[in-house]
């Protein structure tokens, strides 16, 4: 398609592709779907052939630029980016296309509409958004993945909890009515990050992501490094836990909770999420780097 705003260095032939999107920011708890998506573009060995200019679509007093050295010697600036990949799936008759990026701050009705035209102009078969939300869910448990799709038989083959949200939404809600609204079957996959966690990156969410993504699509990811991190979060967050008894009560109770069912504890009761992270991540600057 033609954009000023889209910037395109190759045009790659795909077969069958489906596209995967994850954005930094309001849609990504825990950084679960971006995790997840740059997970793919290293297992996949993924090219990044496209980008959109985030000139027009950002605010870097929010999103700020960074300064990194080269070679210790000249600073350069990395911006704010929203990046396409695109890879060979191992061992599929289909080829991926990834979008890993940051929510934008302006024109998403013009940001969604260079994602759709890219996607109708690759033949995209369907688009699958990752997100991530903080909820009262312990870390100890199943991650639960909730999900929806515009194609009645990929809802089938989802096997999740439905969502029934309705309320503020972010770029991922948008881009799915755009999708629509170009004739592009969606899906999106929301995996639920324990709030009390949410500044440390999740690969276990991360790696609920990439699982479902698989029954969904019908391919095979190598998630061995990722299943590794996830054994590692959880046992680090585990020992934040029992640091604190204050958490370590809280925790307990929504283990409780999640098995018999119940109804999630009052918030009133408990910790404030604010209160558990700062604890948590207390407790990670005390161990300090490598212990385990």
């Amino acid at each position: 398609m033609a954009s000023e705003n889209l910037r395109v260095v190759e045009h790659p032939t795909l077969r069958r592709p489906v596209m995967v999107t994850a954005f930094k920011g309001w849609n990504d708890g825990g950084q679960a779907a971006t995790v997840a998506a740059g997970y793919l573009v290293q297992q996949w060995d993924a090219t990044r052939f496209a980008d959109i200019d985030p000139e027009a679509f950002m605010d870097f007093q929010a999103v700020r630029p960074t300064v990194t050295l080269d070679e210790g010697l000249s600073r350069r600036i990395e911006w704010p980016e929203n990046a396409f990949y695109h890879a060979s799936i191992p061992g599929a008759d289909r080829d991926a296309v990834i979008l890993v990026g940051v929510e934008p701050n302006y024109r998403w009705r013009g940001f969604t509409d260079i994602v759709t035209g890219l996607a109708h102009d690759l033949g995209v078969e369907l688009v699958v958004t990752l997100g991530a939300l903080l909820a009262d869910v312990p870390h100890t448990r199943p991650v639960s993945i909730s999900g929806l799709s515009s194609d009645e038989v990929f809802n089938q083959r989802l096997g999740v909890q439905p969502t029934s949200y309705e309320g503020p939404t972010g770029i991922v809600g948008v881009l799915h009515d755009a999708c629509q609204r170009h004739g592009i079957p969606t899906a999106s996959l929301w995996a639920s990050v324990p709030h009390y966690v949410a500044a440390a990156p999740n690969p276990k969410a991360a790696l609920a992501l990439v699982r479902k993504l698989e029954s969904l699509v019908g391919v095979s990811v190598d998630a061995a490094e990722l299943e590794t991190a996830a054994t590692d979060y959880e046992r680090q967050v585990s020992l934040a836990v029992q640091s604190d008894p204050d958490v370590q009560a809280f925790v307990e109770r929504l283990e409780q909770a999640a098995i018999d069912e119940e109804p999630e504890p009052e918030p009133g009761d408990l910790p404030s999420g604010d209160v558990l992270a700062r604890e948590f991540q207390r407790f990670l600057r005390q161990r300090g780097p490598g212990e385990s």
